[in-house]
């Protein structure tokens, strides 16, 4: 039989990085940016959700499925942002991809459903998303920025 070792976290090797990315993300979550982007990500998520009744194209049956499907997986991938964001940035990633579909969606899903009212609202939904995706990816960089340039300085 194999001997198992029981080790615990302070033997793990990476113990002092980890806790480094740890204390960054808290930080970067408890920012009024990173509020801000939590939030209008939730709001705009639950716009894409409810676009096709609230601009009025709820008859196009495949492109307001498309839109409750993507609004609620746009909102689902965004929120907890703020209280996970070590756990939740890279998710950003997706939802930059929902926010670059949503913009596609009217001239892609099956059906003549390429009228004004769907091409704005799915544009202005889908822009607006990839740009709050897109600056929680950022927030993770620029943490992430700080912390080597802060590891250099205690290095001296």
């Amino acid at each position: 039989m194999t001997e198992r070792m029981h080790t615990t976290m302070e033997t793990h090797p990476d113990v002092l990085e980890m806790r480094e990315r740890f204390v960054l993300a808290e930080r970067a979550a408890a920012t009024q940016r990173g509020q801000a982007v939590e939030a209008l990500a939730l709001i705009t998520g639950l716009y894409m959700a409810a676009s096709p009744w609230i601009a009025g194209f709820n008859g196009f049956t495949t492109l307001a499925v498309n839109n409750l499907i993507a609004g609620v997986a746009y909102a689902l991938l965004m929120s907890g942002f703020g209280h996970a964001y070590e756990r939740t940035h890279a998710r950003a990633w997706a939802a930059a991809l929902i926010g670059i579909w949503m913009i596609i969606a009217p001239w892609v899903v099956a059906g003549d459903v390429g009228t004004t009212r769907t091409i704005i609202s799915n544009v202005v939904a889908g822009a607006v998303g990839l740009c709050l995706a897109l600056a929680a990816t950022a927030a993770n960089r620029s943490g992430a920025r700080r912390s080597s340039r802060a590891a250099g300085l205690m290095g001296r």
